[in-house]
């Protein structure tokens, strides 16, 4: 085939997709913004640059033709991607350093949030502007990143209170393993600085100063304390406030088993049932007197009711993506109903998504952005090939009964949980079978239950009267946690799965896209893409050695187990974290023939590996030190032991965690400097963040 008619092949399929391919147009903008994410160097505007002037050439030479013209825009939104996901990373402030001992400090509370677990209160204060009061930092300007602050005192603070407490502060943690996730990361583009614990009871030096807003959501959450309790309560502050620290560990198991966890987060499916209610509140109660009925646009009205009291819903719950991206589509949708133009739409998801990429490019490599915007996309795309059907259902004036109502909960639940599923075993390590059973009756009972009582609740609040729709609401929670555990509890409903990385993802997100944005019969060739992305755990390598951040625990595997060695409670989480990305069942070193009470003696891919969790003996030391054998530490190696490979607490303390895989006759090792990279939120190795230095002297 010559190369005009490939030219002309490809403008007639792009022809045919006809106003569909705007619909590509975020999926540009994401892949610029993860060119400036993936790399493990900090890359320059070069090729950006040098890209947006193609672009810009194929958009003014070839404007008349669809191929050029696509392509110019293409390239032009993959460099504007790069360009924004680079600007907003070098405009964050720089980490600043955090004192090493207990400090004295005083700052003004951003946000407040309570959890009252094992019958003991614990609060976590967001501080803003915070001063520490040491001699070396006398006169310096307040710290430009937030503090996460954790007291068990149970005093009722609020947003816009300024306390002065003491605290011990610790920088954010490094990832639990190279390729975890990356909570530096995380904390340098959330405006973090790092977290602590609060010594002794704060002292309020001023009272609230304006954070409206968020002395409102801790009002509401303490209104709901006083009529629900445990985690009824937790569960209904978290969808009528916000506030979702005090959802147990065990609640959170039970809800991501069964495949209900997306009711334990603000998205989509409460803003539409919020919103939902008072439409047809708002509508019923125009059209009840049929002489204003008749003469105003009632459904219009109603629309824009909803609009707004969806959007005090979601500035009352904290602005979180997903329902911000849900507001966002039902502005268009309320747009699109009053100028008489289709309601929903993959322009209109689409339109919504670039506008979220354009205000932050780090939402790329969010899990709830990928999550929402993927159950969405196989909705629209899942009822625009069902279409048909149902427009010749209608035209044969077949009734909707239960059982059509049945199937469409059904497909909904099967369409939105089949695209968040890879999502979901990605970051949480899970598969969940019945998550279609569960959702068929858990969310009819949130759809007429929970979310209309609290609605109820919401507006009776200010006249004292919120007992009875809380207690109703309560109740609702109460049957959809029953129903969580019972299903959690079935054979099979926690299916561990390996560990995902970005390239699996990033596979099956481009096979979803295509699959749901191309029309026609050419997008089942993007399946492929999809089961390579799904299957990708399955044909990664499994580590056979990991060290934590900070050498506290080591484990290595042994007959189809993670051999743990002696560790304390903080190291936990860090176990837990790689029995889910790995998961194997998790043993002592006490239980391994290859380990004694100071460490152990392995063969790992035909290497010798010796492993020390206490300083080892001159007897035990020489041998190894000498020898061709890989020495890993817990503890600091003496000065006159350094073989070549040696892991010990001071590697950590400059690569964090590690990971040994093996390689032919021997280990491989991967530390998560060399994973990550020198990016702008990787500490450097020694530095422990820029000083606050005191103001210049006014002129």
């Amino acid at each position: 085939m010559t190369p005009a008619r490939i030219a002309a092949s490809l403008e007639s399929r792009l022809l045919a997709q006809g106003r569909a391919l705007t619909a590509w147009l975020p999926i540009a903008w994401a892949m610029g913004s993860l060119f400036y994410f993936l790399p493990r160097y900090e890359p320059g505007y070069g090729w950006a640059n040098a890209c947006a002037a193609l672009g810009l050439v194929l958009l003014s030479l070839g404007w008349r033709r669809l191929t050029t013209r696509a392509l110019g825009f293409a390239v032009l939104l993959v460099s504007l991607g790069f360009l924004a996901a680079r600007g907003q990373a070098w405009r964050q402030p720089p980490m600043p350093a955090l004192p090493s001992l207990s400090v004295t400090m005083r700052g003004v509370i951003s946000d407040v949030s309570r959890s009252g677990e094992a019958g003991q209160m614990l609060q976590r204060l967001r501080i803003h502007q915070a001063v520490f009061e040491t001699g070396v930092d006398i006169g310096m300007a307040p710290l430009r990143r937030d503090l996460l602050l954790f007291t068990h005192d149970e005093k009722n603070y609020a947003p816009g209170i300024m306390v002065r407490l003491r605290a011990v502060l610790r920088p954010p943690d490094w990832p639990d393993f190279p390729g975890g996730r990356d909570r530096q990361r995380e904390a340098w583009f959330d405006g973090l600085a790092g977290t602590g614990r609060v010594l002794g009871v704060p002292d309020i030096v001023q009272p609230p100063q304006g954070h409206v807003l968020g002395r409102l959501r801790v009002w509401i959450a303490a209104e709901i304390a006083r009529h629900l309790s445990g985690q009824r309560a937790a569960i209904a502050s978290t969808l009528l406030a916000g506030h979702g620290e005090g959802i147990s560990q065990q609640s959170r198991a039970a809800y991501a088993a069964s495949g209900l966890a997306h009711i334990l987060a603000v998205a989509g499916l409460h803003l539409g049932l919020v919103m939902g209610t008072i439409f047809v509140m708002t509508r019923q109660a125009l059209v009840l007197w049929p002489w204003l009925g008749l003469r105003l646009p009632c459904r219009e009205i109603a629309a824009l009711a909803a609009l707004i009291a969806g959007l005090v819903y979601v500035a009352l719950t904290g602005f979180h993506l997903p329902a911000l991206r849900s507001l966002g589509m039902a502005g268009l949708a309320t747009l699109a109903l009053l100028s008489g133009r289709r309601v929903l739409s993959m322009r209109s998801l689409a339109l919504v998504a670039l506008i979220l990429l354009m205000t932050s490019p780090v939402l790329v490599l969010d899990l709830s952005f990928q999550m929402s915007f993927a159950a969405v996309m196989a909705l629209i795309a899942g009822y625009e090939a069902l279409r048909p059907y149902f427009v010749r259902r209608a035209e044969q004036g077949k009734k909707n009964g239960v059982g059509h109502h049945f199937v469409l909960l059904s497909l909904t639940s099967a369409l939105a949980g089949g695209a968040t599923l890879p999502l979901v075993m990605a970051g949480f390590g899970s598969f969940q079978p019945w998550f279609i059973l569960a959702n068929l009756l858990a969310v009819p009972i949130a759809a007429f239950c929970v979310m209309p009582a609290g609605l109820c609740a919401l507006l009776l609040m200010p006249i004292g009267l919120s007992g009875l729709p809380l207690w109703v609401m309560g109740q609702g929670i109460g049957l959809i946690s029953f129903l969580a555990e019972r299903v959690a509890a079935l054979p099979m409903a926690h299916v561990p799965v390996p560990h995902m990385g970005w390239e699996g993802l990033i596979l099956y997100m481009a096979g979803l896209a295509g699959l749901c944005l191309w029309r026609g019969k050419a997008r089942f060739v993007f399946l492929p893409l999809i089961l390579l992305g799904v299957a990708s755990p399955v044909f990664g390598e499994s580590p056979v050695l990991l060290v934590s951040p900070d050498a506290g625990v080591i484990a290595f595997q042994e007959n189809h187990h993670w051999v743990a060695g002696p560790h304390n409670g903080l190291e936990t989480r860090v176990l837990e974290a790689w029995q889910r990305a790995w998961p194997l069942p998790v043993m002592a070193s006490s239980g391994s023939p290859a380990c004694i009470s100071t460490g152990c003696t392995l063969l790992l891919g035909g290497q010798s590996v010796t492993i020390w969790f206490a300083p080892p003996s001159p007897e035990s030391r020489i041998p190894a030190c000498h020898k061709n054998v890989f020495v890993i530490s817990a503890v600091p190696l003496p000065e006159d032991c350094h073989p070549d490979g040696s892991i010990d607490r001071f590697t950590v303390w400059r690569d964090g965690a590690v990971l040994l895989r093996t390689q032919g006759d021997g280990v491989e090792m991967i530390s998560d400097r060399s994973w990550r990279g020198a990016r702008l939120w990787v500490p450097r190795v020694g530095f422990r963040g820029v000083p606050n230095l005191p103001l210049a002297q006014a002129e």
